[in-house]
């Protein structure tokens, strides 16, 4: 026989609706009451009717999130399997699943939301990149539907989660410069998005502060891939007067230029000194150990579905940008300047 919502509820001395609340960890329900309740429906193997809350609430309990391009970023680069993994582990937890889409071009991207925007298969749209004049967000914001943005969108007023970039880079490049370096390079990731051109923000602002030159050679555009890291390395080794440090965009850029020094027979940071960003795992495994600035890329997936959801739940009390605090860890790639270059 089937276990019932009001069997619950019966058991627990509680009405049907406090149970539902309590399934979807509604924040005014009482912890005394909430553990009651989800013993009971353990002990009775109730398993809450999906379909049958959506008729009632006018609910998918889905969320959708877009996947980046291209989709080599997506397996290679570890921050946006990071930031899944927060916004699925929150999602699950507050009773909603996760559809994920994609597109190979922004046309197909558009598309994608369009369809499940207008078919009503999600309650909130999650975007893991913010990128300058995103179609997609204005047509979100022409639907008035939820969504909530990894990252920011100019002085808009809209839904997002975010680190402050500008001061992170701004920490790292003051980190280089304390260790005694004058020639400090920017290896950057693509100019559509608002992190490449926060984080060069404050890179430059280091250097203006401290009355550093800020050479156009030595800022190098990319992608968020390894590749992009070892195309920049071949691209400093063929000036005539190359940067001592570097400011890195990413981590997994940071270990294509470390795979292109090594290649060359130099070492790091005895001929160049590195700061990347994100503190994967492998920052901490790499030879030698990366400095990284550890941006919370589980806490920025997680605030992104708690957000979104409250913002379903027509919470109006929560403020628009949420900022997520980073922390410089310094490690081996970056101390000890022992300069040999010219």
């Amino acid at each position: 026989m089937t276990v019932t919502i009001k069997d619950v509820a019966k058991k627990a001395g509680v009405s049907p609706s406090t149970v539902s609340r309590v399934l979807s960890n509604h924040p005014r329900i009482s912890k005394e009451t909430s553990q009651k309740v989800k013993e009971i429906v353990e002990e009775l193997g109730y398993h809450s009717n999906i379909m049958a809350r959506g008729l009632i609430s006018n609910k998918t309990y889905t969320l959708g999130m877009v996947l980046p391009r291209p989709a080599e970023e997506l397996f290679q680069n570890h921050f946006f399997s990071e930031s899944i993994r927060g916004i699925t582990t929150q999602a699950s937890r507050q009773g909603y699943d996760v559809l994920m889409t994609a597109g190979s071009s922004e046309q197909d991207e558009v598309e994608a939301v369009t369809r499940l925007v207008k078919g009503r298969r999600v309650d909130g749209i999650i975007l893991l990149q913010s990128r300058k004049n995103d179609p997609i967000i204005s047509f979100l914001q022409k639907e008035a539907f939820p969504f909530i943005l990894i990252g920011h969108y100019g002085s808009e007023n809209i839904l997002c989660v975010d680190n402050d970039n500008v001061q992170a880079s701004y920490d790292a490049t003051v980190h280089l410069i304390s260790q005694g370096h004058e020639r400090i390079g920017f290896v950057s990731g693509p100019t559509n998005l608002t992190v490449s051109d926060d984080r060069l923000k404050g890179y430059k602002k280091a250097l203006s502060e401290h009355a550093l030159r800020m050479e156009p050679d030595w800022i190098v555009e990319g992608e968020f891939l390894q590749e992009s890291g070892y195309r920049a390395m071949a691209f400093f080794m063929n000036l005539p007067e190359r940067p001592t440090a570097l400011v890195v965009i990413d981590d997994i850029v940071t270990f294509g230029i470390l795979r292109g020094l090594t290649e060359l027979g130099y070492k790091v940071p005895d001929d160049l000194s590195l700061v990347s960003f994100n503190n994967i795992a492998l920052s901490e495994l790499s030879s030698p150990p990366l400095s990284s600035v550890d941006i919370g890329i589980y806490q920025l997936g997680y605030m992104a579905s708690q957000l979104l959801i409250r913002h379903i739940d027509e919470d109006k009390t929560q403020q628009l940008r949420t900022i997520v605090p980073h922390k410089l860890i310094v490690r081996e790639s970056s101390v000890n300047l022992k300069r040999n270059w010219s």
